[in-house]
Parts: structure tokens; sequence; C-alpha cells
């Protein structure tokens, strides 16, 4: 088995796979151990969910959230990888007693098909089913504190964030990955009479960055993504 072990602000993270051969558009099991001085480490629940697990590909087109259930003190869920390359897990989780953290893992998967290339193009308006989501200060985005916020257009009506229901305990969820350092921030928005969707996020380097938001109508999550300079 694939052992892949990290010391990590004396939080030893282990990600196990299984199979450790991972293939594209096969289902793999992701067994993820937290220690502290050989003992397991208990976590707070945040945003509803004990451990938030981020899969992307290494060219940012693909992105999945999950949320291992806990068993005996490891963290299982189980992920299929649409393609054969570079992928990356971001475990990000919150010891009872300490800070937030976010441990980033790489995972090869073999296969025939690579993810595209995709060259980096400014998109700061996603469609997904009825919905036209905009980022409307995305030309102003720099490093520091920054606000993000976001109009949801449906049928020509603007919603507000009364029309949006709660999705891990917030409006929406928001996720940014830089391109090349593939630094994570993890973002959850805060009310705003004005957007439905708002957040606060402290952004450190300037960079490209792919954002995918996600948001819950109706029952039915929507998963949207845009790419901005900062």
């Amino acid at each position: 088995m694939n052992n892949h072990h990290e010391h990590h602000n004396e939080i030893d993270v282990d990600v196990i796979l299984d199979p450790q051969r991972v293939e594209a558009g096969k289902p793999v099991s992701i067994n993820i151990s937290l220690k502290k001085d050989n003992n397991a480490v208990s976590l707070d629940t945040v945003h509803e969910k004990k451990m938030h697990l981020l899969a992307v590909n290494d060219e940012l087109t693909w992105f999945d959230h999950l949320h291992p259930k806990e068993n005996k003190g490891q963290y299982l869920v189980e992920e299929t990888f649409p393609t054969a390359g570079k992928f990356l897990l971001f475990v990000d989780f919150k010891p009872e007693d300490g800070e937030p953290m976010v441990h980033k893992h790489e995972i090869h998967v073999v296969g025939d098909e690579l993810s595209e290339k995709i060259e980096f193009q400014p998109e700061i308006v996603a469609r997904e089913e009825d919905y036209i989501i905009t980022l409307v200060n995305a030309r102003e985005l720099n490093t520091g504190m920054q606000t993000l916020a976001f109009t949801v257009e449906k049928e020509g009506e603007m919603l507000g964030e009364k029309d949006l229901e709660n999705y891990l305990g917030a409006s929406a969820h928001i996720v940014m990955i830089e391109t090349k350092s593939k630094d994570f921030l993890h973002i959850h928005p805060v009310s705003n009479k004005k957007y439905p969707i708002y957040a606060e996020a402290h952004i450190e380097k300037a960079g490209n960055y792919r954002i995918w938001v996600q948001f819950k109508i109706s029952g039915k999550v929507h998963t949207v993504d845009f790419s901005v300079e900062v």
C-alpha cells in the first residue's frame, strides 16, 4: 500500500489509496488518518463536516468536493478520477484544540486520456442550467483583504440571498486555487443585502486563480467556476 507520511504542525497526515495504482475512470478508496504523537486527532465540525476533501486536476479544469466519513479515527471516501495525469487532494480540517489546517497530497493517475491543457483566460461569468452567475468585481482583485461579490440571475431575475438554500452552513461555498503555486483558499460567504453570494478572503499572492462556487437551490447543489487575475 502506498503510504504517504508528512509531519505537519506536529500532526501527521497519512493518505492511503486502495488500489494503490489509481486508474482513470475506476473508483479508488481514499483513507486519511490524522495522528499527533501517535494518538488519533479529534476534529471540530466545521461547516457541518469534520473533514472537507477538495480534489482537482493539475490543470485546474476538474474539481470535486468530498466529505470523508469518520470510521474508528480514520476518514474514508471513494473517488473516481476522470483522466490520467497529476491530481491534488486538499485535506481541510480543524483539530479540536488547534488552528484550521490544509494538507496537500499529490496523486498520479494512470490511463490513456490526459486532461486537456487549457490556456488561462479570465472567465467572470458562469452559466449552469438556467442560472447566470457573475463575479462582479473580478477585474479589481488585488492581494490583501478582498471581497468577492457574485450575482445570481435566473430567467432575467436577480436572486437574493434568501433564494439560496443553506449549503454546508453558509449561503455558498467557495474555493480559490492559484494555477502555478496551487495555493489554496477555502472561503465561506458572509451575508450581504446586495449580493446573494458575498465573501471576504485574504489573498496573499498575486497570480491567476481558478475559483469554484457551490450553491444550493431547490435541493440541488450547483458548481460553477471562474478564472481571475489577482
